[in-house]
């Protein structure tokens, strides 16, 4: 049994992560965190201040806010609590606290928990070292639905970092063409970000050669994936050791 505080509980993936919870005989939510506690239906006890928290849990999940990221760091490091944090729109100084605070306690940090964005990753990067040296430029097309805060997406920056990576971070990223006027460079990633209606999430990574397009496409048709996929990582994280994973971990 894994035993998971949920901070952000009341949010959508909050709410979504504690209905999967309810049907796996191996999780079980102690306790939930979130500033606003306006749904009374949630089977454990909610915090508005994670600091007066006091249940034995074994990991933490995170779905919450850039603003509420600082508290539930120090939390965790005074608890020496696992971590499956997926917020995103995280800033440097949050990612530079998120690197050493895993060499006290196990993090896992995810920009996306889907299964399928995760092997999209992996697939980037042979795909990449074939197209790229011929010539072939790469754009990157994420939408999501219209309250999403951050852009572009977690997922795109991941999408773009695993193709860079591949070349020694060569690669510009170009977020926005309107700026100046010249023509687009070999060493650019353009990344452009919709928003509207309830679109769940999808990505898109188009290879422009001479005379073909190869795209590879991601669609999100509900948030269930991300869910499924942060219960994993919680159970996963369980009882390991200090360290910065990802869900390349959780997969194998």
């Amino acid at each position: 049994m894994t035993d998971i505080i949920m901070h952000g509980c009341n949010g959508r993936m909050g709410q979504m992560i504690t209905n999967i919870v309810k049907e796996d005989d191996d999780a079980y939510i102690v306790a939930g965190i979130d500033i606003a506690d306006s749904i009374k239906t949630n089977p454990y006890p909610v915090y508005t201040d994670i600091d007066l928290c006091d249940k034995d849990a074994d990991v933490v999940i995170d779905f919450s806010s850039v603003a509420a990221i600082d508290n539930l760091l120090d939390y965790c490091e005074g608890r020496k609590l696992p971590l499956v944090l997926c917020s995103t729109g995280l800033s440097d100084e949050h990612l530079n606290r998120v690197a050493e605070l895993s060499q006290k306690i196990a993090i896992l940090k995810s920009p996306n928990m889907s299964l399928g964005i995760n092997v999209l990753l992996k697939a980037l990067k042979e795909v990449s070292k074939t197209l790229v040296p011929e010539g072939f430029d790469v754009e990157i097309v994420e939408q999501h639905h219209r309250t999403k805060v951050d852009a572009p997406s977690g997922t795109a920056l991941a999408l773009a970092d695993a193709i860079n990576e591949e070349f020694d971070d060569a690669f510009e990223y170009i977020y926005d063409r309107t700026g100046f006027r010249r023509k687009r460079g070999d060493r650019e990633i353009g990344i452009s970000s919709v928003r509207g209606g309830s679109i769940v999430g999808d990505h898109q990574v188009i290879f422009a050669g001479l005379d073909e397009v190869i795209t590879i496409q991601h669609t999100a048709y509900s948030r269930a994936i991300f869910a499924k996929g942060a219960v994993a990582a919680a159970k996963f994280l369980k009882g390991k050791g200090p360290g910065l994973y990802n869900m390349s971990d959780v997969i194998g």
